[in-house]
């Protein structure tokens, strides 16, 4: 089966649905990004595409710079995961960025760090996930240092470049695209069981009983 067709069967499924299938497949910390928040636009926003990869640095550390401004590396049903070094006070996205980034055709941006002109991002409808914000810009805080490279996030879970990103207003999960189909697998059989447990609370049911019962 193509990643297409893989990743439209994952589209039937949130965050939540798809961090507890990676647990299972014991995938590290069930790929949650922990601590990325949707900023804009807000509820009822999902996406889901292919993850293309920016390490920033302090502006002053050695090292290479790319040969086009990060923004510009956006592409079409792309998602960019940024990686910003911790502990600055500034946002290495904004509201210029979305608007190229938008042109390109990215579906989102995702922000291990800060942003800023949320209410920019609201307006054209971009979808932007950060760790917080920050009134000031880059500048002369940070600079991109890599594109399209492995990106370490907590522990064992890594971000690589083609990665599934996956964000609603729950939060974000990370799915390598070998572990696609026995996501979609394990959300489906899950969805069914809690459909069946919802069901049975409805019907006034106690909890501890239908959990046994449907969730062995």
């Amino acid at each position: 089966m193509t990643l297409s067709k893989t990743l439209q069967g994952l589209k039937r499924f949130t965050t939540c649905d798809i961090g507890d299938a990676l647990v299972k497949l014991k995938q590290p910390y069930g790929g949650f990004l922990d601590g990325l928040h949707m900023y804009s636009p807000g509820a009822g926003t999902s996406i889901y595409g292919p993850a293309i990869t920016v390490k920033m640095v302090e502006t002053k550390s050695p090292g290479p710079s790319p040969p086009l401004h990060f923004a510009d590396a956006n592409k079409e049903g792309h998602i960019m995961y940024i990686q910003q070094p911790t502990g600055l006070p500034s946002a290495c996205w904004g509201g210029l960025m979305s608007t190229r980034a938008q042109q390109l055709g990215a579906l989102g941006v995702m922000v291990d760090g800060r942003m800023r002109d949320a209410q920019e991002h609201r307006d054209m409808n971009f979808p932007v996930f950060a760790r917080g914000t920050a009134v000031l810009g880059s500048n002369t805080f940070t600079r991109a240092s890599e594109i399209d490279v492995p990106l370490q996030f907590r522990g064992d879970l890594w971000i690589y470049p083609k990665d599934i990103l996956v964000g609603d207003e729950n939060g974000v999960v990370v799915v390598p695209p070998p572990l696609i189909q026995q996501v979609v697998e394990l959300c489906q059989e899950r969805f069914e069981i809690d459909e069946k447990t919802m069901e049975a609370l409805r019907a006034g049911e106690p909890m501890g009983p239908t959990i046994q019962r449907l969730r062995k």
